[in-house]
């Protein structure tokens, strides 16, 4: 029998926050691209679309129960990394990277599932294996096999930022579960010393994103463009903005992929710091409101649902808006709602029904 406290508990203002940032990127879209000369349906136009998927979305995850996923984790788990694995076998190849599958007429990334699959079955393994005094380094061998195995497929294909991005939501969680302090010391010296090992498993151009990181001016028409001219757009829009479709970096089509990584770049040149401000202030928002979700969960396994779902649009946040503005090496990671992508608007939906799933049933037992 439904029960009403579930509509009681629907949280419709988070929602109308997540449409409201949405909307926001449709219309920096619209202004992105309104220079386009092409047949084909205009992006903002698709983009709407996968909105509408997205509230469909929502409604269904919500209207399962959330609990059902802790059972369901480690088969989801294992389904995820099979398909991982015929990516790297059958997957389409589009720009150098394998990252899509074909499954019953449509293309699948299965390297964005794994972002809502791992905070599931890390939620149902940090919710059953809770220790008092937090994880030591041996009890943190099992999770970390969790994370590294999909994590190195991903970066197979190659995609270095959706790598970044699962063990950094793994990450989080790990931290929010506690680990004791001898397990930071050594996993940060370990960290440090992989990183500078790690050079020489990456790619060419991945490095070649690293050096440009470094220095943008090395190749000013070349790797370091993007960059270059995404801060001068971020800087050109001042305090207040050039104003709505008037930003000269990208209705001059100076500024690359205006639509996807860098559409908060045309949004800084328009509005400047002040619509900066504000739209961060609704991420903020949205990031604290899932940790809030988290520390009123009624239940271990919707408590670490809802904080590998906040570190998840945490993290996308961070790492956009660092590489726009050159404080990251640009690595492909588009701003959640705002940057064009039905791939990466399904996946931010389903991790806000999840969050809603667990504030509707707090009060259930």
């Amino acid at each position: 029998m439904f029960d009403r406290r579930l509509i009681t508990n629907f949280n419709w203002t988070y929602v109308l926050l997540i449409l409201l940032i949405a909307a926001i990127g449709i219309a920096n879209m619209y202004s992105a691209t309104s220079s386009w000369t092409t047949a084909a349906q205009p992006v903002y136009v698709k983009q709407l679309y996968w909105l509408g998927l997205g509230v469909v979305i929502i409604v269904v995850v919500c209207l399962v129960d959330y609990r059902h996923l802790e059972y369901l984790s480690f088969s989801l788990y294992g389904g995820n990394l099979l398909l991982l694995i015929l990516v790297l076998a059958v997957g389409k190849t589009s720009m150098g990277a394998t990252r899509w599958i074909s499954l019953a007429g449509f293309n699948v990334q299965p390297s964005e599932i794994m972002k809502i699959v791992i905070i599931i079955a890390l939620a149902r393994f940090f919710s059953e294996k809770a220790h008092l005094r937090g994880f030591s380094l041996k009890q943190l061998i099992a999770p970390g096999l969790l994370l590294a195995v999909p994590a190195l497929l991903i970066m197979k294909q190659p995609d270095l930022g959706t790598a970044l991005l699962v063990l950094c939501i793994g990450g989080t969680m790990a931290l929010f579960a506690g680990i004791q302090r001898n397990a930071v010391i050594f996993l940060g010296i370990t960290g440090f010393a992989a990183a500078g090992g790690g050079w020489f498993l990456l790619h060419n151009y991945q490095k070649q994103r690293i050096m440009t990181f470094l220095n943008p001016e090395r190749d000013p028409l070349g790797a370091g463009y993007h960059i270059i001219q995404s801060k001068i757009a971020v800087g050109s829009g001042g305090f207040d903005g050039l104003g709505f479709m008037k930003g000269t970096q990208s209705q001059l089509s100076f500024l690359p992929e205006r639509h996807t990584d860098f559409a908060f770049s045309v949004f800084a040149e328009e509005w400047g710091l002040i619509g900066c401000l504000l739209l961060l202030s609704f991420y903020c928002l949205i990031v604290i409101w899932g940790l809030h979700i988290a520390l009123r969960s009624n239940d271990r396994f919707g408590m670490y649902l809802a904080i590998g779902v906040s570190a998840m649009l945490f993290w996308h946040i961070v790492v956009n808006l660092g590489m726009v503005i050159g404080l990251l090496p640009v690595v492909g990671v588009p701003l959640p709602l705002f940057s064009y992508g039905g791939t990466s608007m399904v996946t931010t939906m389903t991790g806000v029904g999840l969050l809603m799933n667990v504030n509707m049933r707090r009060f259930m037992f």
